[in-house]
């Protein structure tokens, strides 16, 4: 018989005196035993109990320690969720104090973008990104900046972003893309443990049907009075530029474009052909663009030494010219690419040469322009600088076309 309680009573001895008995069973044993005063005796029965609960499977020790009572409670809960782990407790205490850094819950949002933009702008000046979408992100952060002025990261909810991002009644693509700004930067600041959470996943992604249709151009009579008017201008000193985007397909952005970091020794009139080297292409891959002989004469009527690619102080004046023309972004881009499919009736080469693939070849430039157009277009020749007197280049013939694929 097991008995966990035990029983303090007044017991007359035969001799007259009175005592104070303790009675019960431990581990089976009756016990029976007497004490002068009554205070013995519950000490007596507070230590019979106790070792009673310790001989039970499971039952408690008696231990001296500086743990306080609330510490002694979650060091046996501890224990209890680690009965069936394969490590010790101090295997988990010491991977939690390595790992484990607590959130800067105040981080102020200024201080947090600087330290943000800084990485990317080593990201661009690496070559990893792109100066067009260097200033996209700073000024998209400025927005959000100035939105929000002396809060804290810990202050951001998924609510606060979503009406962020939707202000203004925008479109789904625009509210698209300034979630794309934001995401990045939540992310960078989860990675630093500046925030507990990342607000940015419960800010929705609205799904967006692209039904992207052909590619803006110019045609062939524009493409000629542009280049007319180019040759008037300044004795000539914008046509390299015009006529490397127009009849080599070069993107044109002057600031951060592939046509920005193309140098005349990339231009190999000897060879027939543009050197896109990995370091000048928008998408770090090389390419070879062949020079058509209208490219060609207008080269050599304009050569490369004496004419740089993009002008000092060429800004205004591409302006001017955009404006007065019309000319959007990359519409002599396009125009390259969709006359050269109607010319060679090859999608594999012009996807080649202009650094796209073909499914983007047929779904934007295939059919927009007809052989008769093209043709007159990649026979728009200078007029300027003595041209038709120019000694014949040696220049090799195009390279057959390609069978269209896919």
């Amino acid at each position: 018989m097991n008995q966990t309680t035990f029983a303090v009573s007044r017991f007359h001895n035969r001799n007259g005196v009175i005592s104070w008995r303790v009675s019960g069973y431990l581990a089976g044993i009756r016990v029976r035993r007497n004490f002068p005063t009554r205070e013995e005796a519950a000490t007596q029965k507070s230590i019979l109990e106790l070792k009673a609960l310790q001989a039970a499977p499971g039952g408690i020790r008696a231990a001296t320690t500086f743990l306080t009572d609330d510490q002694l409670r979650e060091a046996e809960a501890v224990f209890r969720r680690l009965a069936a782990a394969a490590k010790p407790l101090s295997f988990y205490v010491d991977f939690g104090l390595s790992n484990y850094r607590a959130p800067e819950r105040d981080r102020p949002l200024p201080a947090a973008l600087a330290d943000y933009l800084a990485t990317k702008v080593q990201e661009q000046t690496q070559g990893r990104l792109g100066l067009r979408q260097l200033n996209n992100i700073r000024w998209g952060l400025k927005t959000f900046e100035d939105h929000f002025p002396g809060v804290t990261l810990d202050q951001f909810s998924s609510e606060k972003i979503t009406a962020h991002c939707q202000r203004g009644n925008a479109s789904p693509k625009t509210a698209n893309n300034r979630r794309g700004i934001l995401a990045p930067f939540f992310h960078f600041a989860m990675e630093r443990d500046w925030i507990a959470t990342n607000p940015m996943t419960k800010v929705l992604m609205h799904r967006i049907a692209h039904r992207r249709g052909s590619a803006a151009t110019l045609s062939a009579v524009q493409a000629e009075a542009l280049m007319r008017h180019v040759e008037q201008q300044e004795g000539g000193a914008f046509v390299p530029f015009f006529a490397l985007a127009l009849f080599a397909g070069i993107r044109p952005c002057f600031r951060s474009g592939e046509i920005s970091k193309l140098r005349p020794e990339h231009v190999r009139l000897d060879t027939g052909v543009v050197l896109i080297e990995p370091e000048v292409s928008k998408v770090q891959m090389k390419r070879n663009v062949t020079i058509q002989p209208n490219l060609a004469a207008w080269l050599r009527a304009y050569p490369l030494e004496k004419f740089p690619i993009v002008p000092a102080r060429f800004q205004l004046d591409r302006a001017r010219i955009a404006k007065e023309f019309g000319l959007s972004h990359d519409i002599m881009r396009h125009t390259f690419i969709s006359m050269h499919v109607a010319k060679f009736r090859s999608m594999g080469d012009a996807a080649l040469q202009a650094g796209n693939s073909e499914r983007i070849i047929r779904k934007h430039y295939l059919d927009l322009k007809t052989p008769a157009e093209a043709e007159a277009f990649f026979n728009i020749m200078p007029v300027g600088q003595a041209a038709a007197n120019s000694a014949p280049l040696a220049f090799p013939e195009p390279r057959p076309a390609l069978a269209a694929t896919g």
